[in-house]
Formats: C-alpha cells, structure tokens, sequence
C-alpha cells in the first residue's frame, strides 16, 4: 500500500465527519457562562510560531485556528478548510507535487473581518522569511512556494513529490495568522510585535481580553464565531503557574477549575486526588517521549555572549558519544516509570514512539549497565586520577550542569539520575528552571530550552497527527536554534549531519507506507541509539483531568488538547 492510496481512501472517508455537540446540547452562544483553565506551566506568548513550549501552543489554540486539525483518533478533519484535501477530491495533485487548500465561505476574524487566502499565504511568508526564527519552520519543509488561486483557494506547492502535503497549515502548530495584523511583523521584527503576539486577532471559539505573561488571560467568546451556538461559555479564564499538585487539587478536590492539564504527578497522587470526587482524571498515550536532550555545543559563560551553546563552539565533553553513551547506559528507565508515572508511563528508546508504522524495535537501552557505563568511560580516556570519585580527562572534570522546569517528577528524575551518573563517577549541578520560562521562548532570557545554556535538559514534547516527517525534519541542521533565528528552531541539541538531512529528503519523497516506516525508523535511531544525541526516557500517557461538571471533553494527545473547547459546556445548565 502507497500513501497515495492513503490519501484517496482513509483521508477521504474520515476528513468530512461532522463536528456536533455532545448529547445533542444545542443553544445560545454563551449560555453557561464561565470556564476555567489551570496549566501549571503559564503561557508567556499567544503567538505559536515564536515558542515551542506546548503551553503556549495549546493557549493560542484557543484563539488562533489551522485550516485543518487531527482529531482524537489521529484522523484529518477540516477546520478552516471546506474540506481536507487528497487525490481522489483533486486537492492534492496526482504526481503529489502540490495541495489545493478551499476556505470556507463567510469565514470572519474576530474583529469581524473577512478572513481570505492572502491570510494563509501571509503566514507562509511570516514562517518561512529568512531573516526570522520560526519555531515551526519544519511544518515548511520542502515548499517551494505559497500562492493564493482566488479568495477562498490557496496553492502550496513543493520542490518535489510530497507523499505527506499535510505540514503547513495543519494542527495546532501551524495555523493562520491575520496579514492585516501581523504585517509588520515580519523577520527580526517578529518578536517585537507585542501586542499582536499577546493578543492575536483569530477565527477560534474565543478572543483574549487581557494577557499576563507568566499568569493569567482572560477570554470572551469570539462574537463573530462561524457557529452561532458555540462557545457555550461566554468568558474563559485561563490560569498559569503553580505546580501539577495545584492545578490537579484545583479540579478533583476544591472544583475551583474547570480543567487541568498535564498532570505530571505520581500515581498515588493522581488517585488521592480524584477521591474529592470534584473532578476525573482522564488519559491517553500519543508521541508524548520523556527525554534528555545532549547538547553538542559548549554553553560555558566564560564565551562571547552569542556564542555560547552555538556550532561554533563544540561541547568540550558531549562530543563524545563513547560518554553520552554511558550516560544513557547508567539510567534506570524501569525505576523512572515507577517513580513517575505507573500505568501512565512505559520505558522507550524512541523518539518516536508511536504509531507502531514509525516506532523502532530499539530496545537496547531499557537495561541498565552501570559496569558498561564505567568500561565505556575508561576506553574514552576518562579516569578518577586524583581518587575524589569524580572522572576527568586531559585536566578537565566530568562535571555536567543538569536542568529541566520545576516539577516534582521531573526533580525525582533529576535525583535519581544524578545518583546513577555518581555511581559511574560523573559529577552533576542540577537545576530547574520555573516551566512559564523554560518553555517559553523569549530571545533576551538566558534560561529557555531553546538557548540551552546547560550540558544536558530533559523535557518532553510531542508532533501533531500520526505522521512524524515533519517531526524529524525539526533536526535538520538548519533547525539549530541560534541568536541569527531569534533562538527559535527545533533542533535543540544542534546535530547536524548531512546523511540525516539526506534520509529527511528521501522520507520526504517516499510514498510507499512500509518504506516511509523503515526511513522513520532510521531517522529515529541515527537520533538515539547511533549517535545519543537524544536519549529517550518514558513513552508518557497524556494525563489530564476535568470537572464532573463539563461536557463536551474529549481527550486528543494528537493536537492541542483544546482543540475541541468550541464544543465544551456545563452539565446541568
């Protein structure tokens, strides 16, 4: 079977299902009043072209709208868009060269202005412009141009066959942006934009009313919304901040939110709280990968600022993959599930854990080696020399600064990690970072995970839909965040290699499902197991919770998980 056949048939069938009210909760747009949201890692930006933070992606979510999303079965479905399209309705070209994209009609923006393909070309423009740093420039991979056909029609076209068309404007990574707003935002000037990217004019079921960065946004519902019924709230309050137990009591034991997202809480935590009986925990597993990002390049304070963690200065230390090796072989991932997550969580070697098309049977770093850690340090030239536990080399220290957000999971990882990096005589500074900031994207902060001003981090992220092409382009050479992107690029540990990007490229025009498979599968082991660049921790399950009083929630782990919010509403009401 060649994705070609898949675009025809499986894309075709699923695209059109309807989007409808559940238990059929029809009525007055506004009717059940207030909603409100806690993310424990607050949004800093509404703009998702300008962070890679999921916080701040899932917020503008709220706001901000692609022409098509994925639903909670991983499945295309329109947004925007009339429809999505594929070979067999003649939107995507028969030698899968270009994709035809049809606005529906009577589209508004908030500021009840008539929303037109100039506005999708202009986004195209605003991520893909040389002289700026888009954080989702890989949704662009391989297009060659951008152009509108007529009002409603836009044409993207790609340098060459693109088995996979869905990147740009697809999921909540990618939406449309208003030219009209953004049109002097353009390049180095996008980050200064602050009102646009505070709060930006969209076609989503609400408009910000006020941005606190690092707090809290109020919302209203978006008068000019394409269904008059919906949202069924008339004002949404979308709190940031705290911790995971917070916003997890918030919901299951006082009720004073409404929804909770990502709580990153140990299983007998999670189970305590949803005996308040005020709320459900809900989960699922998707992409979500736990993971430790090597960093390639030297981030020592004593160089240039600029110059710091950039390819002109390789890691002193990391460069080695005999030692980012031995720190993956040190690692208990056994241990880690069941500190952390339980049921919720399963070991991985892949970046890419899932769909099982795309998931390596990589499974050589799930047993911890502490003897082969040590062995695989000795045969790299690092001794205890001087007999104070610690290795060093040619008079340097094995000596790692460790960092992540705050988190308690994530500050048990770090615990037990650096324990086990003791133990094979490593020495490691931890450190955590407030997650508003971490994750947030600001060019002028030192303590982003973009600028990665630390030998190793861990996070975890995810991709949008069930197909990782655009994923894996993320690391790319051209993906290096650096001060010439604005920091901004995928690419956080800066690998770059010439045979990946060439395997990207041969992905990129692959339709065959089973070979596109076999080059994910390649793509994501050249990342972990070839060259630990990346090492993987814990396929994590997505868990959320809401309140026994909201209808309407469907838990989606392959878009934002707001991505149906327009449908949510108060039981009872």
């Amino acid at each position: 079977m060649i994705l070609k056949t898949f675009l025809t048939g499986a894309l075709a069938t699923t695209a059109l299902v309807p989007m409808a009210i559940a238990d059929g909760h029809v009525g007055e747009r506004g009717r059940d009043g207030q909603v409100n949201i806690i993310y424990w890692q607050a949004p800093s930006i509404m703009n998702p072209f300008l962070s890679g933070g999921t916080k701040d992606i899932e917020a503008a979510s709220l706001v901000l709208e692609p022409l098509g999303r994925y639903d909670q079965t991983g499945a295309l479905v329109p947004y925007l868009a009339e429809e999505i399209p594929t070979v067999e309705n003649g939107g995507v070209s028969a030698d899968l060269t270009s994709i035809t994209w049809k606005l529906k009609e009577g589209l508004l923006w908030s500021d009840g202005t008539p929303v037109t393909s100039a506005d999708v070309t202009f986004t195209a423009e605003y991520c893909m412009h040389p002289e700026g740093g888009c954080a989702q420039g890989s949704k662009y991979d391989g297009v060659a141009s951008v152009e509108a056909i007529d009002d409603l029609t836009v044409k993207v076209t790609f340098g060459a066959p693109q088995p996979n068309p869905y990147g740009p404007f697809m999921g909540g990574q990618s939406p449309i942006l208003q030219a009209a707003q953004f049109a002097d935002c353009l390049g180095a000037k996008a980050p200064e934009c602050t009102e646009a990217n505070f709060s930006p004019i969209g076609t989503g079921p609400f408009v910000v009313t006020d941005f606190r960065p690092n707090d809290v946004i109020t919302m209203a519902a978006n008068p000019n919304y394409r269904d008059p019924s919906k949202p069924a709230f008339a004002t949404l309050t979308f709190k940031g901040g705290g911790d995971a137990a917070g916003a997890g009591r918030a919901v299951m034991e006082t009720g004073e939110f409404d929804y909770a997202w990502n709580l990153q809480l140990a299983p007998d935590v999670l189970a305590k709280m949803a005996e308040g009986g005020k709320g459900v925990p809900i989960a699922a597993f998707g992409t979500l990968v736990e993971r430790i990002e090597m960093n390639l390049t030297n981030p020592s304070p004593d160089l240039p600022e600029g110059e710091r963690s950039t390819v002109a200065h390789p890691h002193p230390i990391l460069s080695d993959f005999k030692v980012r090796k031995a720190l993956s072989m040190a690692i208990d991932r056994e241990l880690l599930v069941e500190v952390g997550y339980g049921q919720a969580g399963r070991p991985t070697c892949n970046v890419v854990p899932a769909p099982a098309l795309y998931a390596s049977d990589n499974t050589e770093c799930l047993t911890q080696d502490l003897e082969g850690a040590k062995a695989l340090l000795e045969e790299a030239g690092w001794t205890d020399s001087d007999g104070d536990g610690v290795r060093d080399k040619d008079g340097m220290k094995l000596s790692l600064l460790y960092q992540t957000s705050t988190n308690a999971v994530r500050q048990d990882f770090q615990a037990l990690i650096k324990d086990w990096w003791s133990q094979i005589g490593v020495e490691t500074e931890l450190r955590n970072v407030d997650a508003s900031v971490f994750f947030g994207g600001d060019p002028g902060s030192p303590d982003t995970f973009e600028k990665f001003y630390a030998d190793v981090e861990m996070y975890a992220n995810n991709f949008d839909g069930t197909d990782p092409q655009s994923y894996l382009a993320g690391y790319r050479c051209e993906r290096i965040p650096s001060p010439a992107t604005q920091w901004q690029g995928e690419n956080i540990n800066r690998f770059c290699s010439e045979e990946y990007d060439a395997l990207v490229d041969e992905l990129g025009r692959t339709g065959e499902l089973d070979k596109r498979g076999e080059l994910a599968k390649k793509l994501n082991d050249m990342l972990t197991k070839d060259t630990m660049t990346i090492v993987p921790l814990v396929d994590r399950g997505r868990v959320s919770a809401h309140s026994t009083t909201l209808g309407g929630v469907i838990l989606n782990t392959w878009d934002s998980e707001l991505w149906n919010v327009a449908d949510w509403y108060r039981i009872g009401n």
